[in-house]
């Protein structure tokens, strides 16, 4: 494990390749039930490029008109999220070290060239609650800065089983994907690499 002492850790080879073959089983589920999307920038309407959908009672979505938010609902279905998977209520419950259980799971599908810029998670009420990552397929280029967009930014490779926690002081901090690492894993069928985001988001 690698941890700072602003309160991010990256926990390298978490998820041994079983564990990850089954979650991505479940991650397949989940697309079939609420398909991918291509959110957009508020107000500019200029899209993602990483594709996205959402698992648990609350899913984050973004558009032109609606901005960031989070929502019940699949925007495009009108149907509920499906449920998160067991296996990453059991990671929070491990992993975490919070009395409350994630209430949103954001997938986010980096197909090769994709990226996600520099960003804050702050559109969760409960900001105490860390934000957890998983890893699955292709490595990726990660990066963690401070708390001012200008911050010096520490890069880190993320492989598939790891996790990357953003808690304490460095829940506020930028962070994003600079780079997909095409072909350094065989466990998806097709390239690219899935990132499973919980989050917390309103007050226990």
């Amino acid at each position: 494990m690698l941890a700072d002492r602003t309160g991010w850790r990256h926990l390298a080879g978490c998820l041994d390749l079983c564990r990850q073959r089954a979650l991505l089983a479940e991650v397949r589920d989940v697309i079939a039930a609420s398909p991918l999307l291509r959110p957009a920038m508020p107000r500019s309407g200029k899209e993602f490029s990483v594709l996205m959908t959402n698992c648990g009672p609350l899913g984050w979505v973004s558009d032109r008109d609606g901005g960031y938010r989070y929502q019940a609902t699949h925007p495009h279905t009108g149907r509920p999220w499906p449920p998160m998977p067991a296996a990453l209520l059991e990671l929070w419950d491990k992993v975490a070290a919070y009395p409350a259980g994630p209430e949103a799971c954001l997938v986010n599908y980096y197909a090769p060239g994709a990226r996600l810029g520099s960003h804050r998670d702050e559109d969760e009420r409960d900001t105490r609650a860390p934000v957890l990552s998983v890893s699955l397929g292709d490595d990726a280029t990660f990066h963690v800065g401070g708390a001012q967009r200008g911050d010096l930014k520490r890069r880190l490779i993320l492989r598939s089983g790891d996790v990357f926690v953003l808690g304490g002081a460095a829940r506020a901090f930028y962070h994003g994907i600079d780079r997909i690492h095409a072909g350094t894993s065989n466990l998806l069928e097709e390239d690219g690499r899935f990132s499973l985001t919980l989050r917390r988001v309103t007050h226990p």
